[in-house]
């Protein structure tokens, strides 16, 4: 090994958290070093929000192409070709991977290493580099962004059979006939309803006895309602036993389900059952961090690990597992070690979106949620059915719901599944973040006919 590089800080992993970090710290004037071994940008460039959405944009193409007639227009049998679906993936990855890679080579102060970190020492590295030779680096400080990965559920015998995650699963040159699926997250009901709107045959098997588990009941049932109207099977409450080979190399699974053991076979099996923090090859133990029995890295409100001068960002934390949460937490830090700020990650509001279609928007407190804490609450509903925008755009699935506290007036969180779910949800946050009481949404003027303007009659429901 050469003799030790120092650097004012070495940032392991290049994602949405530790690229920007690493650029902040070299412009302030520290020496900085970048360590990725993979892709810069991460998993949500790479193999996570980028090219799955870009995915889910031409699904919905081809499912507004196979409902032309309701809008009047006549087409053609609508046919999907997966593999300029999956080059027009492929071409916006490379584009925000590129875009990302030259920020970093361009910020000067910055070396970006191509490699494998591990610790050896605390805040002592060895990186073993693409080409074989390992460096050693030292550092003042040494921020953590390794992020995650796809895990295996322990479904006996599924080792040995060819399955596919949420990575492998986008490389498919042409849709599978028929698609088993394991899971019921976000994940999950993402992939099934894209891959039955390119043409597959599609079953989901969830142990859960709903869908998103950390939705309300009534969100979930509505998330289930849309997916058995676009002809994809549901077991729930239903847990896969055993996985073996059927003939002419399909794949076949034992289900136990609420009925009954039952046996379902597929072309392809998409394994989305959850995710597993990149941290097992990095010897924290040598560097003094402590993880938690999952191997999440133990952090504090300002990320701080046991470690005295390392912090960790994103997803190894255990925290939420969005990228805007991990971008967050490179503004925390970035605004504590160069600013001299005292930011937290405390009662952050932490928006997300299911991007099935429609969309699933939420923020803040779930009905069941906030009533676990005891508080006197109103719950505000209305259907999708009953928005203007929705009806004349012919998208009238799913509903709005929010929830006000029934003391204050103010607005503790909500839910949107419906046309633009997503964007939606964040006129909410909005409205959260400057604590205005519901009756500003019920009483703004919002322009004619927008979806927008569906909060009028949303928290007007309260009145009644």
């Amino acid at each position: 090994m050469t003799t030790p590089r120092h650097y004012d800080a070495v940032v392991v992993g290049a994602g949405q958290g530790g690229g920007p970090l690493a650029s902040a710290l070299a412009e302030a004037g520290k020496k900085t070093a970048i360590v990725e071994r993979e892709h810069v940008g991460g998993t949500c460039v790479n193999e996570g929000c980028t090219p799955s959405k870009t995915m889910v944009a031409s699904a919905r193409v081809a499912y507004l192409a196979r409902r032309a007639g309701d809008y009047g227009v006549r087409t053609d049998e609508v046919s999907v070709e997966m593999a300029t679906v999956r080059r027009r993936k492929r071409d916006i990855v490379d584009s925000f991977r590129g875009g990302s890679e030259r920020r970093l080579e361009g910020t000067e102060g910055l070396d970006l290493l191509r490699g494998e970190a591990r610790f050896t020492a605390p805040r002592a590295l060895a990186v073993r580099l693409d080409g074989g030779e390992e460096v050693a680096l030292t550092a003042d400080l040494v921020v953590l962004n390794v992020g995650g990965r796809p895990a295996m559920p322990p479904v006996p015998g599924i080792d040995r059979v060819p399955t596919l995650d949420s990575t492998s699963v986008m490389e498919l040159g042409e849709a599978p006939a028929r698609l088993l699926v394991l899971g019921g997250g976000s994940v999950a009901v993402e992939f099934a309803q894209m891959f039955r709107r390119f043409g597959s045959e599609v079953t989901l098997i969830q142990r859960g006895p709903r869908l998103l588990g950390r939705e309300d009941a009534d969100v979930a049932d509505a998330v289930a309602e849309v997916l058995r109207e676009d002809g994809i099977e549901l077991l729930l409450g239903s847990e896969a036993v055993r996985a073996e080979s059927s003939d002419g190399g399909k794949v076949r699974l034992t289900v136990r389900t609420p009925d009954g053991e039952r046996t379902v076979e597929g072309s392809h099996l998409l394994a989305a059952t959850g995710r597993t923090p990149n941290t097992d090859l990095l010897d924290l133990g040598s560097g003094g961090i402590e993880t938690d029995g999952r191997g999440y890295v133990r952090v504090d409100e300002r990320l701080a690990t046991t470690a005295p001068g390392v912090y960790a960002l994103g997803d190894m934390t255990g925290g939420p597992a969005f990228t805007h949460a991990a971008y967050d937490d490179y503004r925390i830090v970035r605004a504590n070690l160069l600013d001299g700020g005292d930011r937290t990650t405390t009662d952050r509001l932490m928006p997300y979106v299911v991007f099935t279609d429609p969309q699933l928007g939420r923020v803040g407190l779930g009905e069941e949620e906030a009533r676990r804490t005891g508080r006197s609450i109103r719950v505000a509903t209305m259907p999708m059915s009953s928005v203007a925008r929705a009806l004349e755009t012919a998208e009238p699935r799913g509903f709005m719901k929010a929830i006000v506290d029934a003391e204050t007036g103010q607005i503790l969180g909500g839910a949107i599944l419906g046309l633009e779910g997503g964007e939606l949800i964040s006129m909410l946050q909005l409205a959260m973040l400057g604590k205005l009481p519901y009756t500003a949404l019920r009483d703004g003027v919002f322009a004619h006919p927008t979806l927008a303007e569906a909060f009028n009659n949303l928290f007007a429901s309260l009145d009644g």
